[in-house]
């Protein structure tokens, strides 16, 4: 164990000594965090939707009330005489509402009064977004003046966890978790690298340290960097994001010492198998960043991606994080909601660890 803490005491001494990696371990998650956390949004306002109004009557100008007084639209008035494609390739439009003549007098005989709706789909998730809310407007539009036809089951809707559907409230976790993805474990692999590139690994080699006490040594440097950020970075989730634990905090806590064990063992595995400081940031910006961003729930449901490659997912160890760190803020399922999440991020970083652990042990006998 006193050789383990004097290999940890070392390495925060270099890490305290460089500037730039103190930069790298306190500053930049904190802007990725707020950046992306703010950047991606799935929240739709002030779009704006082109009208043409070709009845002109008061039941038409109150259909378009509607739209105006919804956050999600900015009504545009478009002239009658000009093809609402054109709103579109002009940038001034991202839909058009065409509202035909004789609505008014339909509406009043109480009759089926269609309106057009046309949708600018070359963003289709936008375009859904748009669709679905042009149908709860007009559906509530309906139930208000009576257009509506009596259903025997009425649906009542209410939104758990994220009732305003905050964008931020579902993407600041997860930014959390990409966030100690790539920085606690690409500071681990430089550090580890770097001794490789420059030969003073050699030091190691000579030395009657073994492999486990150094690599535990510099995988416990690096938990501490990841638990410094995690500080930092839930401070940031409980103000400027406005979360809060949902519930019991416990599968969070154990979840994170886990965590940062397994990133921090994954940048000294690859820090031990790539010697090379530029072959080993790419590594781990493949494995740290790119796989977790893109196939870990992140963005979108594991379900979207495709099945071709959605088995990916079952290995990537921010998958299974996201949705602990998620549940502890939104949702409070607690343990037996994430129990066997939980263990199977210890079983990917004893992994990591035992093939840094292989490599380092190969080496060391050949010296």
């Amino acid at each position: 164990m006193r050789r383990i803490l004097a290999q940890t005491r070392k390495e925060i001494t270099q890490i305290l000594r460089d500037k730039m990696a103190l930069g790298l371990v306190l500053f930049l998650p904190l802007m990725q965090l707020i950046l992306m956390g703010s950047a991606i949004s799935l929240d739709i306002e002030n779009l704006p939707i082109a009208v043409q109004d070709l009845d002109d009557t008061a039941a038409s100008r109150q259909f378009i009330d509607a739209f105006r007084a919804s956050d999600t639209f900015y009504v545009v008035s478009y002239p009658i005489d000009r093809q609402p494609e054109s709103a579109f390739t002009s940038n001034l439009a991202r839909a058009a509402l065409i509202i035909p003549k004789h609505f008014g007098r339909d509406i009043a005989r109480g009759v089926p009064a269609p309106v057009q709706m046309l949708i600018d789909a070359s963003d289709s998730n936008t375009a859904k977004l748009i669709a679905g809310y042009a149908g709860e407007i007009t559906r509530a539009w309906n139930a208000s003046n009576g257009n509506g036809e009596v259903a025997p089951v009425e649906a009542a809707m209410r939104f758990w966890y994220n009732p305003g559907r905050s964008s931020k409230k579902f993407y600041g976790p997860g930014i959390f978790v990409l966030a100690l993805s790539i920085f606690p474990p690409l500071l681990a692999t430089l550090a580890t690298a770097k001794e490789g590139e420059q030969k003073t690994i050699l030091q190691v080699y000579v030395s009657s340290i073994s492999a486990h006490e150094y690599l535990l040594g510099k995988i416990l440097t690096f938990m501490l960097v990841a638990f410094c950020d995690c500080l930092i970075l839930m401070t940031l989730l409980f103000t400027y994001f406005g979360l809060n634990f949902a519930g019991d905090p416990t599968p969070f806590i154990v979840s994170m010492v886990l965590y940062a064990f397994c990133v921090a063992a994954f940048g000294t595995l690859i820090g031990c198998a790539i010697p090379n400081q530029a072959a080993a940031m790419q590594a781990v910006a493949m494995g740290g960043f790119l796989l977790v961003f893109m196939l870990s729930g992140l963005i979108f449901p594991i379900q979207n991606i495709p099945i071709q490659i959605r088995w990916l997912s079952n290995f990537i160890w921010g998958r299974y994080f996201i949705d602990i760190v998620r549940d502890a803020f939104l949702q409070g399922g607690g343990w037996p909601a994430t129990w066997w999440k939980v263990i199977i991020i210890g079983v990917i970083g004893v992994c990591f660890y035992m093939l840094a652990w292989r490599n380092m042990r190969r080496m060391q006998v050949k010296a």
